[in-house]
C-alpha cells in the first residue's frame, strides 16, 4: 500500500536564526554549481525548515521539493528526528574511528544490509563521503584488480556522452558532459564515450529493438577499435540522469552491455549514486533493469543524505583478486570512509525505509506519477515535446517546433524563456524541481519527488508544474 501522508506537524519556523543570512552566504559562502548572479543581484533562498514533501524558506513560504533536495531525500523532511537519535548515540559512543585496520560496529553492520540488499555476489562494500568520491574509488578498484591479475594494459574507461559521474579529477573524466569537463582538460587519460539512450530525436520509425541493436553495436565497435585488452570497465547509469532520465530502450540493452563485459574481460560498473537505494521502484535500478554488475557506486539515498556518505559494492571476486595480489590490500583509503556517524544513520535510514515499505511505495505509485505529469504534457503540448523517465525519476524536454524536436530561438532564445520565465514561474508557483539547458539546447524540467510522496503530493506537484508553464508560457508570449 503506498504511504499515507503524516499529518502536518505545524512545527514553527526556528527562532535562533540569525537575520541577514542570505548576504553572509553572498560575502562568504562560495556555492555548488552557482551563476555569479546569485552572489550579487538575484535574490538568493534561505531555507531553514523541512517537513514531509517540503521545505520552509526563513520567511515561512513553503515549497514543495520536487527534487528531493538532489535526487536523496528518499525520506523526506519528517523523519530527521529519528535518525537524529541514532545519531545521538552514536556520538556519546564512539563520534569517530576510521576503518584502517580496524572496523566498527555501525560500518560492519551497514556494509552487511547493503550486501544483503545487492544484487548478486556483491558482498564487499568500501565506504566514501558522497557520489564523486565512490566513482573515484570504483576506478582504482578497477585499475587494481587488472593490474593484479597481470593485466596491466587495461587502464581505459568507458562511458556514455552527456552522463555525469562526479567533479573529482578521475570522475570528472568519465564525464560525458562537455561543458563541465572542458575547463580543467587534460584530465585522466584514456576515457572514451558512446552513445546514451536518448530515444528522442532517433530516426523517424525506428523502434526500440533497433535502437537497442544500434547502441549494443557501437558500443562493441568502440571497444574493438580501442583494443578489448585496453578496457578496464564501462561504467553507466541504469537510468542516465543528465540529458533528462534515460532509460534503457529496451530490456535487452543491458543484457548486451553485460555480454559484451564478459566477452572482452571488462568490468562493469553501474553508477547507481541517483538510482540506487528505491528510487525506481527496486533497491537498486540493476534489480530493477535485471542486469548483474560487478561494482555498484553508490550515495545520496543511503542515508536520505542526512548524512554524508557513499562508496563502492563489489563483487567477492574482485576483492578477493586485490586482496591476494602483491599489495595484500585495495590501495586506497578516506579518512572519512565509513564514518561512524554517517553510517548509524544510514543504518536508521534503511530501517525507517523498510518499516515504511517505501520501495514499495514507489513502484506502486509510478504509474499514478507518470498519468499525472502526462496529462501536464499534454495540456501544455505546445512547449513539451518529450516526457520521459521510470520510477520517481521524470523529465520534459521542452520544444516549440514539434517537427524538427527543437527549442527554435524565435521568439525567443531557450536560455531567455528559462531565466526571465520559467524559473520566475516556478519560484512563484513555489515548486522546486531542476531546470536545464540540455547539449542539444532543449530546456529540461526534472521531478524526482522524496520517494515517501503520496496521491495528494503528487497531485500537488502537478498542479504547481502545470501553473507555472501556464505563467511561463503566457509570459513569454507562446
Amino acid at each position: 500500500m503506498p504511504l499515507q501522508q503524516e499529518a502536518s506537524t505545524t512545527a514553527e519556523q526556528p527562532s535562533n536564526i540569525p537575520s541577514g543570512i542570505a548576504e553572509i552566504a553572498k560575502r562568504h559562502l562560495v556555492m555548488n554549481f552557482t551563476p555569479a548572479s546569485k552572489y550579487r543581484d538575484d535574490e538568493l533562498p534561505v531555507f531553514v525548515r523541512g517537513e514531509h514533501c517540503s521545505v520552509f524558506d526563513e520567511n515561512g513560504r513553503r515549497f514543495f521539493d520536487g527534487l528531493a533536495g538532489l535526487f536523496c531525500v528518499q525520506l523526506g523532511y519528517t523523519h530527521g528526528a529519528e535518525v537524529g537519535e541514532a545519531v545521538r548515540d552514536q556520538l556519546a559512543a564512539l563520534p569517530y574511528q576510521t576503518t584502517w585496520s580496524v572496523a566498527h560496529p555501525p560500518a560492519a553492520l551497514l556494509a552487511q544490509k547493503i550486501a544483503e540488499l545487492a544484487p548478486g555476489d556483491l558482498n564487499r562494500v568500501f565506504f566514501a563521503s558522497g557520489g564523486g568520491e565512490s566513482n573515484e574509488a570504483a576506478i582504482k578498484l578497477a585499475r587494481q584488480y587488472h593490474i593484479t591479475r597481470g593485466d596491466h594494459a587495461r587502464y581505459k574507461f568507458i562511458a556514455r556522452r552527456v552522463a555525469y559521474h562526479g567533479t573529482s579529477f578521475g570522475a570528472m573524466s568519465l564525464n560525458g558532459m562537455t561543458d563541465v569537463r572542458k575547463m580543467f582538460e587534460p584530465l585522466m587519460n584514456g576515457v572514451r564515450h558512446t552513445h546514451n539512450t536518448k530515444r528522442y530525436r532517433r530516426p523517424e520509425g525506428e523502434t526500440a529493438e533497433q535502437t537497442t541493436a544500434f547502441l549494443l553495436a557501437e558500443l562493441e565497435s568502440l571497444i574493438v577499435q580501442e583494443g578489448a585488452d585496453t578496457v578496464a570497465a564501462i561504467i553507466m547509469e541504469p537510468l542516465q540522469n543528465a540529458g533528462g532520465s534515460l532509460m534503457p530502450p529496451t530490456p535487452e540493452y543491458f543484457a548486451g552491455v553485460r555480454a559484451l563485459c564478459d566477452k572482452h574481460g571488462i568490468l562493469l560498473i553501474a553508477d547507481e549514486v541517483i538510482t540506487g537505494f528505491g528510487r525506481l521502484g527496486s533497491w537498486f535500478g540493476s534489480i530493477h533493469y535485471a542486469f548483474q554488475p560487478d561494482m555498484i557506486t553508490f550515495a545520496k539515498g543511503i542515508a536520505s543524505a542526512y548524512m554524508p556518505l557513499g562508496g563502492v559494492i563489489a563483487s567477492d571476486q574482485i576483492i578477493e583478486t586485490v586482496l591476494d595480489g602483491p599489495l595484500g590490500m585495495f590501495n586506497h583509503a578516506l579518512t572519512y570512509g565509513g564514518h561512524p556517524v554517517a553510517c548509524a544513520a544510514a543504518l536508521k535510514n534503511l530501517e525507517i525505509m523498510e518499516r515504511e515499505s517505501v520501495v514499495s511505495n514507489v513502484k506502486e505509485l509510478s504509474p499514478y506519477l507518470a498519468e499525472k505529469l502526462g496529462e501536464v504534457a499534454a495540456k501544455h503540448a505546445g512547449i513539451v515535446g518529450d516526457l520521459r523517465g521510470d520510477g520517481f525519476h521524470r523529465t520534459f524536454e521542452l520544444v516549440t517546433d514539434q517537427t524538427a524536436k527543437r527549442w527554435a530561438d524565435t521568439p525567443l532564445s531557450a536560455g531567455d524563456f528559462v531565466g526571465a520565465h520559467l524559473n520566475p514561474a516556478l519560484a512563484e508557483a513555489g515548486l522546486l524541481c531542476r531546470v536545464a539547458i540540455d547539449a542539444e539546447g532543449n530546456p529540461l524540467v526534472q521531478l524526482s519527488p522524496p520517494l515517501v510522496a503520496t496521491k495528494a503530493d503528487i497531485d500537488e506537484m502537478a498542479g504547481l508544474l502545470d501553473r507555472a508553464f501556464t505563467a511561463a508560457t503566457a509570459s513569454a508570449g507562446l
